[in-house]
């Protein structure tokens, strides 16, 4: 029996010294070499490690160094200059599962082919770590993260896990080539719904700070969100600079405020912008609200030719539209201000209460195309039941007929100013009046000029003006029809006979003042010209002097 049991011992012995002896090596470079080659011919994965390290004072953490780690025929998943592997009791039935793995000073490239690694932890820590990306929906690349996922469970559609807590912070990163500083996430995961308890960036030299949530159908509801001090340039228009909030997925935002934001893009700017915004959902490029409001003030807006100085806009949502309850600006050196309402059935915005005061507008040149063409599809009329115009100059620089109006006032009611998605004036009352007023080089005192629209035509039922002497009046109708048929009457007395040839008719051989007659028809079509529609006479008397004259298609015939 002794000889049996040093047998045993001897065994035992060299058992333990080729342990020893295996321990040892694989500490070296060759063992380091050597578990790399064979894990890397023995499955899809490419594994480079430079050393292991051991050590007895933490028995339950193998340190390996040098670790290039990933999918064969790929780059490289993982690089790091060292992986800390937590080991536990449990190893044995889960080799691949540890208690903790902490990646050190290293490059981590997530795809979707990231997600299906065997791997897993019951604490996945980060250390100084560069971390990208590759996903559709979550594109970034982060530069010094640290922290943590508690637990680490990777699946195919999460690096992370659908079940688990995590914190990180970066020196750096960019989202969607958005560039931001000291970044910090907290939040967790759960049943692949992702809560964001706390986020915070320094973005475009202001900061940013929300907490949010996503639930499983990928809808998210923002608890608040708040920007600060934001200094942002675009080389995008102000079209493409919104474009992205068209495409989101379902977002409800409780709250969101910016605070002394600066932003700039492709001819248009903002400054000082301070904004509050409660309870709105955006889906499928439109929006929805309960008891939704708006807030919003700064110092200038311009986009394009628009310049705004210190606007001012407050509105409240609901399920039947927006309630503008207030718009103040000032505006081209004088004052614009409105209130009204937007109904989402009908797509119409009635302002009640519109006045415009002391500008001083030079019109911009495609000011006539914009007039004829179509408002966009969210607005298919514009409704105006109080407008008061107060000591405006208006100017037109249109070489081919030019025209300004001097401390123009006027006042209109229940004005239907777009309908069916095209501008006109398709129902109200108008009035208004200049002190002095030139057109196309001819001047006038006191223009003034009234009229009532319905669906039929617009029925202009007094104008008249103070030429250089004597005094003008007339009478006209346009029809609403798409050939806008019209007819117009004007007499004069006492005024320059040939004071419409600066307009458009043909000249009258008589330069004395005297007695005119006009009446015209013709169609202002805006896709037909106007001279070849018109017919019409003049009768033009000075004393013993007169001249008839007629036009058939914008033909002169005369006796």
């Amino acid at each position: 029996m002794k000889f049996v049991g040093k047998i045993l011992l001897s065994l035992l012995v060299i058992l333990l010294a080729l342990v020893i002896v295996l321990y040892l090596l694989l500490q070296t470079r060759w063992g380091a070499s050597w578990l790399s080659r064979t894990v890397s011919q023995h499955s899809s994965y490419q594994l480079a490690v430079g050393k292991l390290e051991h050590n007895f004072s933490a028995p339950s953490h193998l340190i390996l160094h040098d670790v290039s780690f990933g999918h064969k025929t790929r780059p490289a998943t993982l690089v790091a200059k060292s992986v800390d592997l937590g080991l536990s009791a449990g190893q044995f039935s889960r080799p691949l599962h540890f208690a903790s793995v902490l990646l050190n000073q290293g490059t981590l490239r997530i795809t979707s082919k990231t997600s299906q690694l065997p791997l897993s932890a019951a604490r996945l820590q980060l250390s100084e770590m560069a971390v990208s990306s590759h996903h559709d929906m979550l594109p970034l690349n982060a530069q010094h993260v640290n922290g943590g996922v508690m637990p680490w469970q990777p699946e195919a559609t999460s690096f992370i896990g659908n079940n688990a807590s995590f914190q990180f912070s970066a020196g750096s990163l960019t989202f969607k080539d958005i560039p931001a500083r000291n970044v910090l996430i907290e939040g967790r995961i759960r049943s692949k719904q992702l809560e964001l308890s706390n986020m915070g960036a320094d973005v475009a030299r202001g900061s940013v700070t929300a907490s949010a949530q996503r639930d499983e159908q990928g809808s998210w509801q923002v608890s608040t969100l708040r920007l600060n001090n934001l200094r942002l340039q675009s080389s995008k228009t102000l079209a493409e600079f919104l474009q992205p909030l068209l495409t989101l997925p379902v977002v409800h935002f409780e709250r969101v405020d910016v605070t002394d934001a600066r932003l700039e893009g492709q001819n248009w700017a903002v400054t000082d912008l301070n904004l509050a915004l409660k309870n709105i959902t955006l889906r499928d490029g439109d929006w929805e609200s309960e008891d939704g409001s708006l807030s919003m003030n700064a110092s200038s807006f311009v986009n394009g030719a628009l310049l705004l100085n210190d606007p001012i806009v407050n509105m409240t949502f609901s399920p039947q539209g927006a309630a503008l309850t207030q718009f103040s600006s000032r505006w081209v050196n004088g004052l614009i201000r409105a209130s009204g309402n937007w109904t989402r059935s009908d797509k119409k915005l009635t302002l009640d209460d519109v006045v415009i005061a002391g500008l001083e507008y030079t019109l911009p040149p495609a000011w006539r195309a914009f007039w004829l063409s179509r408002l966009p599809a969210w607005l298919h009329a514009v409704e105006v039941t109080k407008l008061n115009v107060s000591h405006n100059l208006i100017i037109d620089i249109d070489p081919d007929f030019p025209f300004q109006l001097t401390s123009l006032d006027g006042n209109g009611s229940n004005l239907l100013l777009a309908r069916d998605r095209e501008w006109g004036i398709w129902g109200g009352n108008l009035s208004f009046n200049a002190a002095e007023a030139t057109f196309n080089r001819v001047d006038l005192r006191h223009p003034s000029l009234a009229l009532t629209a319905d669906s039929n035509a617009i029925n202009v039922t007094e104008m008249s003006a103070f030429p250089r002497s004597g005094l003008l009046e007339g009478l006209a109708t346009v029809s609403q029809q798409p050939q806008r048929a019209f007819s117009l009457s004007l007499h004069g007395r006492e005024t320059p006979l040939n004071l419409l040839q600066d307009w458009g008719w043909p000249a009258v051989p008589l330069t004395e003042n005297g007695e005119l007659t006009l009446k015209m028809q013709g169609s202002l079509a805006k896709d037909a010209p106007l001279k070849p529609s018109v017919n019409g006479s003049l009768s033009a008397v000075a004393g013993d002097k007169s001249v008839q004259q007629t036009v058939q298609a914008g033909n002169l015939g005369s006796r």
